[in-house]
């Protein structure tokens, strides 16, 4: 990360260029190349947003019942993105059936009522749901249409001056319509105005994106393409003559300090914000957004709000601006939070009607710092990193409808009528039940090892947020990537650590509450093994065992309590071990270290329990598999304290030793550590779970 030194200029609008290929595209049927079309499209963030824009072809289908031939449009299904989409990602409904509607219609007054009627025009019973720009592909003319939102496109749909640039910039070739929500009354008025306007390569919709046609898939994504192309030249041409935001008036900090800062002031927040579920952090200080949070323009341009309907539905209709002067005064965070969900309770009380839903989650979704950056949270880490994606398009956009006449919000009750509408509704209640541990942030000592692993891909499977840590950085970068590709990379972060070092523990902490702005569940695992008599223990091993199994426990939660205070609480779960409670031949430094850490998990649990921070402890024995103990002098040592060989017979051993007659597996502890994280004991501390197969010398009572 970097200040920001650029001038204006070399924050221009990216231009596209067409990605299309002949060879590629020859041996497609059209169902496969409007596919294409559309990857090329959803996959060019110069192009689109995720999860932005819809695309369509009208092609040829035969009727399962009839046998017939009929026409089917394709069109993008709602929620799905078209740079990642498949085949399933498209509704598919009979055309003549969606035309037909038009007799039915009612007006603008019963648009919603039009949704429940989209399932009935369903082609060969395909579940994918249509989305409410289903009306402006059906109604056109044209057999392949794109619908998209670019920056370049939106500052212009979006600006005072958007009508007379949109002609400039086209020759006429674009059309205008003013601002209309989306559905059948402006799919209707798009096809008459188009009729009327004929010659058009598309019609810029206000406040909304550009919809264009061509006959051809390849005609339609190069049409495409060139239109966003010519918008975005004409802006930068605008753009270079002026600084933008009417120049910086707060230097942005130093990139060390914006760092820390955010790993600060994030829990803060995520700690006070209401709300049945905790939500997940996201931090950006890219130099858009530090040219926009420290400009003269900043606050008037940051009220108006967001324009596009892409992008608040993911930002709310404006973000919460903190004072940088202010951020030490105790008060002053929880009063912002309060009075920003007092504004939301009022603009919902303002423009809800009896049959709206209920009022949805009142706090920010983003945080604005002048000298600092941009600060998102939400249920999730992916939704909190594409909410704050969509909040940099929104500031490219302001920066070039500023250009050309001023940035135009859109009104307050359309901007309602679209977060509140029905199809917006039933997608969230079309969404899976949050798996038990999403919006949870986990930090994993230790995380390179077998039952670190174990416990991160646990924790992982269940939805939280896992920052591994360990002394190894190479063994801990092969873990992340692997389960970045397991679990995709916005739910795993790394950096190495020796928990024995207070400085690298801070630093590690820090990052977690930076890259998902706060934690909750910290697993105390990094650990190690030595075996010797008590007169062949040196000093230097007595203290090796101490500094990592009991200091290092200690500088972990010590790290982990004023963040977890600032949550309202957390989980910290020690992994101890059977020696902790049963005395072991050969081992005193080990087993008395272990034994320590288990209890300051105690004395812990007294003092985290009136912050709602419980401290537990999972206790195994004889984790062979996969582990780098057990591959290292451990074992030698071990077998020879017991006169066993230490090949295949060690696991065995204590295979056929225990009560059960059991091998204990990394997953096993792994499994012990998500109860104490989870729900399921929140109502209890101080307590141990001894996985390991039965061992009557451990028992705790």
């Amino acid at each position: 990360m970097s200040s920001l030194a650029a001038p204006p200029s070399a924050l221009p609008f990216q231009i596209p260029a067409s990605r299309w290929s002949d060879t590629a595209a020859a041996s497609l049927s059209p169902e496969d190349l409007l596919l294409y079309r559309s990857n090329l499209l959803g996959s060019d963030l110069t192009v689109t947003n995720f999860g932005g824009g819809n695309t369509s072809a009208k092609l040829t289908g035969v009727d399962p019942l009839t046998g017939d031939e009929v026409r089917v449009l394709w069109v993008k299904g709602s929620g799905g993105d078209i740079g990642s989409m498949r085949l399933d990602g498209f509704s598919t409904l009979y055309l003549d059936r969606l035309l037909g509607l038009e007799r039915i219609y009612r007006g603008r007054e019963f648009e919603d009522e039009m949704v429940g009627y989209l399932p009935h025009c369903t082609f060969a019973l395909n579940p994918r749901a249509a989305s409410i720009d289903t009306p402006l592909h059906a109604y056109l003319p044209f057999d392949h249409v794109d619908h998209v939102h670019p920056d370049a496109i939106i500052a212009l749909a979006a600006a005072a001056g958007g009508e007379a640039a949109t002609q400039e910039v086209f020759g006429g070739k674009v059309g205008w319509l003013p601002w209309r929500r989306p559905g059948f009354d402006l799919g209707l008025t798009l096809r008459d105005y188009v009729q009327a306007n004929p010659g058009l390569r598309g019609v810029m919709l206000a406040g909304h994106g550009i919809i264009c046609w061509a006959d051809t898939a390849k005609a339609c994504y190069e049409n495409t393409i060139e239109l966003i192309a010519l918008a975005a030249e004409y802006l930068n041409a605008r753009l270079a003559k002026a600084p933008a935001f009417g120049g910086q008036v707060t230097a942005p900090l130093a990139p060390e300090a914006r760092a820390g800062l955010a790993a600060e002031l994030m829990p803060r927040l995520r700690g006070l914000m209401t709300g049945e579920r905790a939500k997940v952090g996201h931090f950006s200080d890219d130099a858009e957004t530090l040219e926009f949070v420290g400009s003269r323009d900043f606050a008037r341009l940051a009220a108006i709000g967001t324009s596009c309907p892409d992008h608040f539905l993911r930002t709310k209709i404006a973000p919460l601006v903190l004072d940088p002067q202010r951020l030490g005064e105790e008060a002053y965070l929880a009063a912002a939070l309060a009075e920003y969900r007092a504004g939301y309770a009022a603009y919902y009380g303002r423009n809800a009607g009896p049959a709206d839903p209920k009022m949805r989650d009142a706090n920010p979704v983003v945080v604005l710092l002048p000298g600092v950056g941009r600060f998102t949270f939400a249920a999730d880490k992916p939704t909190a990193r594409i909410a704050g994606e969509f909040y940099a398009n929104a500031i490219n956009v302001m920066r070039g409808a500023e250009v050309i006449g001023g940035y135009v919000g859109l009104p307050e009750g359309e901007a309602f009528a679209i977060e509140y509408w029905a199809l917006e509704e039933a997608k969230l209640q079309r969404m899976p039940k949050p798996k038990p541990l999403v919006g949870k942030v986990a930090l994993v000592t230790g995380a390179a090892g077998a039952i670190g692993a174990a416990v991160a891909v646990r924790l992982l499977s269940d939805g939280a947020c896992v920052f591994l840590t360990d002394i190894s950085g190479e063994a801990l970068e092969e873990r992340r990537v692997h389960l970045a590709g397991r679990f995709g990379a916005d739910l795993v972060r790394a950096q190495a650590c020796d928990v024995t070092d207070e400085d690298q523990v801070a630093a590690a902490f820090a990052g977690a509450a930076r890259e998902f702005g706060g934690l909750d569940i910290v697993v105390a695992n990094a650990g190690l093994a030595s075996s010797a008599p008590l007169e062949e223990t040196s000093v230097a091993l007595w203290r090796k065992n101490y500094d990592v199994l009991a200091e290092g426990y200690f500088l972990t939660s010590r790290a982990a309590f004023p963040l977890m205070k600032a949550q309202g609480g957390g989980s910290i779960v020690f992994i101890g071990s059977k020696n902790a409670l049963a005395a072991t031949p050969n081992a005193s430094a080990y087993a008395s270290a272990k034994a320590a850490s288990l209890h300051l998990a105690r004395c812990l649990a007294l003092e985290g329990a009136e912050h709602g921070i419980r401290v537990n402890v999972v206790n195994p024995d004889a984790v062979i598999r996969g582990s780098r103990i057990w591959d290292g002098d451990w074992r030698q040592e071990r077998a020879s304290a017991y006169g066993i060989d230490p090949g295949d017979e060690l696991e065995e051993f204590y295979r056929k030793r225990s009560m059960l007659k059991r091998s204990v597996l990394p997953d096993d502890i792994a499994e012990a550590v998500c109860f104490f994280a989870g729900e399921a004991s929140a109502k209890s501390t101080g307590n141990i779970i001894n996985v390991d197969a039965g061992n009557a010398q451990a028992f705790t009572r």
